[in-house]
């Protein structure tokens, strides 16, 4: 695993070993104390972030912050506290309070570790490539930000102002361990880009936004492109309509289409399932997307955003389909709630890694132009607004913006609309995924049209 070996080198306060013995020292008092079992992790993160407005620094942050965060179980009450303050005496002081609280707490009978048997050992724990530190000041990120606003505003005469651009530099790394017999850690890195240009004027006025975030800064996507990119995109706005209300097709752009991705993911999760709060409750075997559609979940790819070898939990993770031919085929499990199930934990106590969604039906060629033409006549969203999402009922509706399309060609810009309809039929709807795959956070997929969808307007 990358391991912050010189702290001087990499910009962290604390090395590896420092942690291992901090939490190491809970452990060992947990255990003299009379806990059952114990886990502990100590974490330091730190970084810069610049922004500028209309050609102006505006805002210089330097963050650096640590913590230990310790869990005790006594049989199957657990408690849990944090400090940060690493002094012996401070760490001795968070392992009784969190003992306290155990003791005082209901028995819970799948509380507990994770199974000796799912625990991730030394070699399950590969190298992925997550640490790629940023040796950059305040002044170089202003001058990366101010090109990248000033890019926005060379594209046209008609951006007018600016929300600002940013530039941001993090890293931190952490050590865990349990009385399981895990032990694990690594340092991983998260660098930003970003503007929100503004265009035209008065009432009339249309915003957007773009940004690049990679682990390595070398792979960030150039400031000028970042912010023609954005400027464009702002441009497209102008003139808006609005329509009227109807029912047709609905073409989400990528970014957007990630959404979609997390809305089964939050709806197939373990809380979800065991409350039964959930639309999608005992899916698992079941058809909920058309057959042409996979979900696949990869925790190792290199450098990847969700990557990771083992959970939360020190569980080990690994790649498996999600989701085949549009069966349900795996749920997202920590060990508590796959207990709480009758299951086995599938490694994802802490979220979903590296989700990907894709059509067995898409081609190269299927491009966004191209998605556009199988839409038809429709609406193309590229903005959502508001939390309009039941995930007990699947019942879905949001705020939108985007592009009213006629024979497969962008006619108009429109707003101020409402879109509606029911996960569930949604999923069951999706008629194609485009090849325009766009990374968003973990999650990967291309533009997604939806077979039919109610459209609120005037």
């Amino acid at each position: 695993m990358t391991t912050p070996d010189s702290r001087a080198e990499r910009g962290f306060s604390y090395s590896r070993a420092h942690f291992e013995d901090l939490v190491d020292q809970a452990l060992a008092h947990a255990k003299k104390i009379g806990a059952t079992d114990a886990g502990a992790e100590a974490s330091e993160g730190c970084g810069l972030s610049v922004s500028v407005r209309k050609g102006e620094l505006e805002n210089v942050e330097r963050n650096r912050d640590k913590s230990l965060g310790v869990t005790v179980y006594i049989g199957q009450r657990r408690g849990n506290a944090s400090t940060s303050d690493f002094s012996r005496a401070a760490i001795e002081q968070t392992v009784q309070a969190a003992y306290d609280i155990a003791r005082f707490t209901a028995e819970d009978p799948v509380a507990g570790l994770p199974d000796a048997q799912d625990i991730a050992q030394a070699a399950d724990q590969p190298d992925l490539d997550l640490f790629h530190p940023w040796d950059i000041d305040s002044a170089r990120a202003a001058e990366l930000a101010l090109a990248c606003e000033e890019a926005a505003f060379k594209t046209h005469r008609l951006i007018t102002n600016s929300e600002g651009a940013g530039v941001s530099a993090q890293q931190s790394h952490f050590f865990s361990a349990h009385t399981r017999g895990f032990r694990g850690g690594y340092a991983s890195s998260r660098h930003s880009i970003s503007v929100a240009p503004i265009a035209g004027r008065g009432d009339k006025m249309q915003r957007d936004a773009w940004y690049s975030s990679m682990r390595s800064a070398e792979e960030l996507s150039a400031p000028g492109a970042v912010g023609r990119y954005a400027a464009e995109r702002a441009l497209s706005r102008l003139n808006a309509r609005k329509i009227s209300t109807r029912e047709c097709p609905v073409l989400f752009e990528s970014p957007l289409a990630a959404g979609l991705l997390g809305a089964f993911v939050q709806a197939t999760s373990g809380g979800a399932l065991y409350r039964r709060s959930t639309f999608l409750v005992d899916s698992l075997g079941k058809k909920i997307l058309p057959a042409h559609v996979d979900i696949d979940e990869d925790p190792h790819v290199s450098r990847g955003k969700g990557s990771s070898p083992f959970d939360d939990e020190g569980v080990r993770t690994s790649a498996r389909k999600v989701v085949d031919a549009g069966r349900v085929e795996g749920y997202f499990l920590s060990s508590y709630s796959a207990r709480k199930l009758g299951m086995k934990t599938t490694g994802n106590a802490g979220g979903s890694h590296n989700l990907t969604l894709r059509s067995r039906q898409t081609r190269p060629e299927d491009d966004l132009p191209e998605m556009l033409r199988k839409l038809g006549t429709g609406l193309f969203v590229i903005e959502l607004m508001g939390q309009g999402v039941n995930y007990v009922t699947g019942d879905y509706s949001r705020g939108a913006s985007g592009f009213w399309v006629e024979n497969g060609e962008i006619a108009y810009p429109v707003q101020e609309i409402t879109i509606a309809g029911n996960l569930k039929d949604m999923f069951a709807g999706l008629a194609a995924v485009g090849s325009d795959t766009y990374t968003y956070g973990a999650k990967s997929v291309g533009s997604v049209l939806i077979g039919k969808m109610k459209v609120a307007g005037s």
